[in-house]
């Protein structure tokens, strides 16, 4: 386990350590992934947009379609690792289908790639287990964490085997260096964070619960509900729709927003000691913000 501040630093220092193990440089990324925003992280956002401003990036890099099983072929010999979002967060909550995520996982053993999982997001009981590979069956060989690893403090990580993460040890010694990673204060509300996770089993309850927002939000300009657990998305017409939704719920004291890279769609990610009480009341507050969207 390497302890850094951030997600986008536990991202620059997977690709670092990807590059440095396998002797490789080309590195693959979904289309409309997110990262981070540092240099390297930026480098494999899957989106122009927010990247067209600041080329040059990492070179060699290539961007392929979460769920296209023709798009695995792109994955050789000459790349380094593949890295990827179990549940792409901001694409709008996109979920892997037709075991999409063991076919990626076979072959990046067939090429010897390195399999990185962005659990950034997706991890700490966010999708009903305490992290989304889990409910998958296949182990990535390098696992990406933070946002909810401090419980509100800064941290992140990168974790991988032994024999992967001991190549920052030599050639040069000292291959990956960090002044504030696994700063004791922040270590220590992370053990107590994932304590309280564990002991009070939080992420039992969230498959339930997210059963209950799928009953409950039921207006019908809602097109669609994507899911996974406690990450959430609402559907919307357009863009112009979900932004005044958002804000109708944010003057009523729900705090939501939109996707980067699928802004016709609302965010609903909640904590997961939220309530069935607290669910039943937001997701009033939310119909109630989408009629009087469409009213004005």
């Amino acid at each position: 386990v390497y302890l850094v501040n951030s997600g986008s630093e536990a991202t620059e220092g997977a690709l670092k350590l990807a590059k440095r193990f396998t002797g490789r440089t080309e590195i693959i990324s979904m289309k409309n992934a997110y990262h981070g925003s540092t240099h390297g992280a930026l480098s494999v956002m899957g989106s122009e947009e927010f990247k067209s401003a600041y080329r040059p990036l990492l070179p060699d890099v290539r961007h392929i379609e979460f769920n296209n099983e023709n798009d695995l072929e792109q994955i050789t010999e000459k790349t380094a690792c593949v890295i990827v979002e179990p549940v792409q967060g901001e694409a709008g909550v996109r979920i892997p289908k037709n075991d999409y995520l063991k076919k990626l996982r076979k072959r990046c053993h067939t090429t010897a790639t390195l399999l990185i999982f962005d659990e950034i997001q997706t991890g700490f009981g966010r999708t009903g287990s305490l992290f989304a590979f889990e409910q998958y069956g296949i182990i990535p060989d390098i696992l990406l964490l933070a946002k909810a690893m401090g419980g509100g403090m800064p941290i992140g990580s990168f974790i991988t085997s032994k024999n992967i993460m001991g190549v920052l040890k030599e050639n040069p010694i000292l291959g990956h260096i960090t002044t504030f990673g696994g700063h004791p204060v922040c270590c220590a509300a992370a053990i107590a964070s994932l304590e309280v996770i564990l002991e009070e089993k939080l992420f039992e309850s969230v498959n339930q619960k997210e059963i209950l927002f799928h009953e409950k939000l039921n207006h019908p300009a809602i097109k669609k509900i994507r899911s996974k657990g406690l990450m959430m998305a609402l559907q919307f017409d357009s863009f112009e729709l979900t932004k005044k939704v958002i804000d109708n719920c944010i003057e009523s004291g729900v705090i939501t927003d939109w996707f980067l890279f699928c802004d016709s769609a609302m965010r609903i990610a909640p904590p997961l000691t939220i309530s069935e009480d607290e669910i039943e009341y937001a997701c009033e507050i939310i119909n109630q913000s989408i009629e009087k969207a469409i009213q004005r």
